[in-house]
C-alpha cells in the first residue's frame, strides 16, 4: 500500500488550508483534534457516512492541516500544529477558538 499524499512544511499554502477548513465538517474534525490529540479515524463515525469522512481526512491531509499515521489497518491522524504554526502564526488558534464558539456542544463528528 502506497502512504497517503502529505504536503511537507515548505508546500503549504494558505489558500488550499483556508478551502479545507471552509466546511463543518471538517472544522468539527479540527477542533476535536485540537483536544484530544491523536485519534484513529473510526472516532469520528457518529452521524458521518465512512465515504464522507474519508473524504473530509483526505482534504484535511492534502491540505496540509492533519498528518495520517497508517498502523496495520488502522489509520490514525493528528493535527500539523507545529508545521502550522511555524508557517502560519496563530492561524490554528484563530480557527479552533472561533469553531469551539460555533460548535453545538458535544463532540464534533
Amino acid at each position: 500500500m502506497r502512504p497517503p499524499f502529505q504536503p511537507d512544511r515548505d508546500q503549504l499554502d494558505l489558500v488550499t488550508i483556508l478551502a479545507a477548513l471552509s466546511d463543518p465538517t471538517r472544522l468539527g474534525i479540527v477542533a476535536t483534534l485540537s483536544e484530544v490529540g491523536e485519534v484513529s479515524c473510526s472516532s469520528f463515525g457518529d452521524g458521518a457516512t465512512k465515504t464522507a469522512l474519508s473524504y473530509h481526512y483526505a482534504k484535511l491531509r492534502e491540505a496540509g492541516v492533519t498528518r495520517t499515521r497508517i498502523v496495520g489497518t488502522q489509520r490514525f491522524i493528528s493535527l500539523r500544529r507545529d508545521d502550522l504554526d511555524e508557517t502560519f502564526p496563530g492561524l490554528l488558534d484563530s480557527v479552533v477558538t472561533n469553531a469551539r464558539r460555533a460548535r453545538p456542544s458535544g463532540p464534533a463528528s
